[in-house]
């Protein structure tokens, strides 16, 4: 899978679209071709996969998170499985947000490891089962709908209302990784976040072909105290400018901004720019919870002086200002509507199974 979407992808397509299309249109068959047909592995509990169309990101770790939450308040006991993308441990395991770092396990998992149980696997046979073993009774798949490794009992596809499909090609022509009729066949409901109408075309055909849609914001959690102040803000994400409109939002006024690739960790000469830029200009630096998680790499209490690299790492981490971000949908009972359908299905699923 693409790491880094190009810009082209989020504009009108364009001649980098149409000479890529006939690659796209050979990936499209491909990846079509695997979620329809693909034996998928039948967990002895509940799956709930939060996916999206695209490349990139659209919300689904926060609208992940929101949905443990509101299991955890009804007494269940859910847990993540996750790819741990972005992370060099390649055997399944059980994250340890006290323990591992990003560089080990990815910076998603150790966000989602603060709320549920997480278990990262480049096998998700292997990382559902092992989620089963440990006692979780509803997993929640962070991305993983294309994969069709799984049964999903409930499928929920995230779109961001302002980037919508992009030029609506497929890899690599443009950030749709499998035809949009395969992908809402799969799909239970689809969840829009926003108010920007980039997404509306794919709604009207998700509610054409009878798939129930959500609507919800992302928020940000602030007290306030950046209200005025002046910052660098810096973001390793898919879309830095949806960052940027969240810090404006808290009321501070972007001074400077500085992009890094997503999932990307910060080397020496960066942290050391970030520093002295914010330092020489007296600007407050902000970024995403996922970017500072990424600042946890186990050398911030070493000993070395001040200006050791190790050094400027724990300097950076401590810091950073983090604007920590919700999910607040329309309807407050979205959640558990999704979970209760989710329950519903693999109760019938299993019953089937077990002959009765």
């Amino acid at each position: 899978m693409v790491s880094e979407a190009p810009p082209f992808w989020w504009e009108k397509p364009g001649w980098a679209a149409r000479a890529l299309s006939p690659v796209g249109w050979v990936y499209g068959r491909i990846a079509g071709r695997r979620m329809d047909r693909a034996r998928r592995w039948a967990a002895p509990v509940p799956v709930l996969c939060v996916g999206n169309f695209t490349v990139g990101g659209a919300g689904k770790t926060p609208t992940a998170i929101a949905i443990a939450r509101a299991a955890i308040a009804r007494g269940l006991r859910p847990g993540f499985l996750s790819r741990g993308y972005g992370g060099s441990l390649d055997v399944t395991t059980l994250v340890d947000p006290d323990h591992h770092r990003a560089q080990e396990v990815g910076d998603e998992p150790l966000l989602l490891a603060r709320a549920a149980p997480t278990v990262i696997s480049r096998k998700r046979v292997e990382g559902a089962q092992r989620l089963a073993a440990a006692g979780v009774d509803l997993i929640i798949m962070d991305d993983g709908f294309q994969s069709a490794r799984l049964v999903f009992d409930y499928a929920l596809l995230v779109i961001d209302s302002r980037r919508g499909i992009g030029n609506g090609h497929l890899v690599p022509a443009g950030p749709v990784r499998a035809p949009l009729g395969h992908q809402l066949r799969h799909a239970s409901a689809l969840l829009k976040i926003g108010r920007d109408a980039a997404a509306d075309p794919v709604v009207r055909t998700a509610a054409r072909a009878g798939k129930a849609v959500f609507v919800a914001d992302i928020v940000h959690e602030d007290d306030g105290s950046l209200n005025g102040r002046r910052v660098l803000a810096f973001a390793g994400i898919a879309d830095p400018q949806k960052f940027y409109r969240t810090v404006r939002a808290t009321g501070a006024e972007i001074v400077t901004s500085r992009d890094f690739p997503d999932h990307h960790h910060l080397d020496e000469d960066e942290i050391a720019a970030l520093l002295d830029e914010a330092e020489a200009a007296g600007l407050t630096l902000v970024t995403t919870a996922k970017d500072r998680v990424r600042l946890d790499t186990g050398r911030l209490d070493t000993g070395h002086g001040a200006g050791h690299p190790a050094s400027r790492v724990g300097d950076l981490a401590r810091a950073v200002r983090v604007i920590d971000v919700e999910i607040v949908f329309d309807d407050p009972a979205a959640p558990d509507k999704m979970i209760d359908a989710a329950l519903a299905a693999a109760r019938k699923r299993l019953l089937r199974r077990s002959g009765g």
